[in-house]
């Protein structure tokens, strides 16, 4: 008889690497790797003979950039998506597309559980379960590091002396590092001095994608975007899509030191936790599609746009991506998007984006109205009535609270 399958998202790291005899172990389940790549670059050297060799049955390796980019990653951009005023969200926003496709792949080879290796601790979990129960209620899950009665290694140590013994000599060192987690958006840090809040991040160590405004160069460089219906078309009269241009902003990001943020945030599961982010590329990117946003969209449309935009954040933040009111909030704000079409010119200098100049057909700013003489629109006249209505709710509370202070005075 055929033994059940379990497909593992698999990263090639030690954690992973330990997990598949461990699941042969424990299970007795037929171990399919799968691989995500969300433009994690150079991690996935080597993977394929890893995962073999480590008892793994199949690797899959799954491209999945482009549509992490245009599905998942824009939707944010184009909401304004930012969790605590900070966090541009890059792990957030990958974790659903994963779990969208552990899902097809346990589909295709009728695997019957799917097994990741988030900690009990972080918000990761979350998002992967998320996803999986919204897509495959029927298959199971497996989380190892919650199973602390069947997983009892409890350090990097105890897991490298587990695939010893089950024969998995691999070069993994046990000396424990910054805890990241890497993609084509960004790359987050965690641990060493990062886990007291007291303690400034180690840059130098730390940095992966960029480097500090401090080495950054003393000369700026200028960049001009477009953008159609909220979506960038091309840098610097160049035309690409999307994963290209965040590659190219990320280079260009890196280089002048933007991009870094060094935040202490709410986790889904209820403490704060302190992380470093680089997102060179998606800072620039947010950064330029506002420009051109506050160009052409209206002030009440601006206004329930941002508070929406947190709501977006909030709900990818938690791995609620495949619900009714992320699709619902998503389609509020395509239809904003439908005029944000234009050029975008920004200096780039040591940590900063600095505004030079945008312009649009649907731009709503009218020079006429706005400079100091009066055009024909404007009648200055207008402003006395406007005003008195408008703090009409003032005036009467004022007069109202006047009166009552000369009764009690008599």
């Amino acid at each position: 008889m055929s033994k059940e399958k379990v497909v593992l998202a698999y990263s090639g790291g030690l954690d992973t690497t330990a997990i598949i005899p461990w699941l042969k172990e424990n299970f007795g389940y037929d171990v399919i790797c799968c691989c995500i790549d969300c433009g994690q670059g150079e991690e996935l050297d080597g993977l394929d003979e890893r995962a073999k060799l480590s008892g793994a049955s199949k690797l899959y390796i799954e491209n999945i950039v482009d549509e992490l980019c245009d599905d998942y990653i824009m939707p944010c951009v184009k909401a304004g998506a930012v969790y605590e005023n900070k966090y541009l969200l890059g792990t957030s926003m990958a974790r659903p597309v994963i779990a969208k496709k552990l899902v097809e792949i346990a589909r295709k080879e009728g695997a019957v559980a799917i097994c990741h290796g988030a900690t009990g601790k972080g918000n990761d979990q979350i998002r992967f379960e998320l996803g999986i129960k919204a897509l495959a209620p029927d298959i199971k899950i497996i989380a190892p590091w919650r199973m602390t009665d069947i997983w009892t290694m409890q350090s990097r140590e105890d897991e490298i002396e587990y695939c010893r013994q089950h024969g998995i000599d691999l070069p993994f060192d046990a000396k424990h590092s910054y805890s990241r987690d890497r993609n084509l958006w960004h790359i987050s840090h965690e641990g060493l001095e990062l886990e007291d809040p007291a303690n400034e991040p180690n840059y130098d160590d730390l940095l992966v994608l960029g480097v500090t405004p401090e080495k950054a160069p003393d000369k700026g460089e200028y960049v001009t975007m477009t953008f159609e219906a909220g979506i960038p078309k091309s840098i610097n009269g160049k035309e690409m899509k999307v994963s290209d241009i965040i590659k190219e902003l990320n280079a260009l990001g890196g280089k002048h030191g933007i991009g870094i943020i060094d935040i202490v945030e709410n986790r889904v599961v209820g403490m704060k936790s302190r992380g470093v982010y680089e997102t060179p590329g998606g800072t620039i990117l947010m950064e330029a599609h506002q420009q051109l946003e506050e160009l052409v969209l209206d002030r009440a449309t601006y206004e329930v746009k941002k508070d929406l935009g947190n709501k977006f954040a909030q709900i990818v933040y938690e791995g609620k991506w495949f619900t009714p009111l992320r699709e619902a909030i998503q389609a509020f704000v395509d239809v904003t998007q439908k005029y944000v079409t234009g050029e975008v010119k920004f200096r780039l200098y040591k940590g900063n984006i600095i505004r030079a100049g945008e312009t649009s057909p649907y731009s709503l700013y009218s020079e006429s109205l706005a400079s100091f003489t009066t055009g024909e629109l404007y009648d200055h006249h207008d402003a006395d009535g406007f005003i008195n209505l408008f703090g009409l709710p003032l005036k009467v509370r004022a007069m109202k609270m006047q009166e009552l202070k000369n009764q009690n005075n008599h």
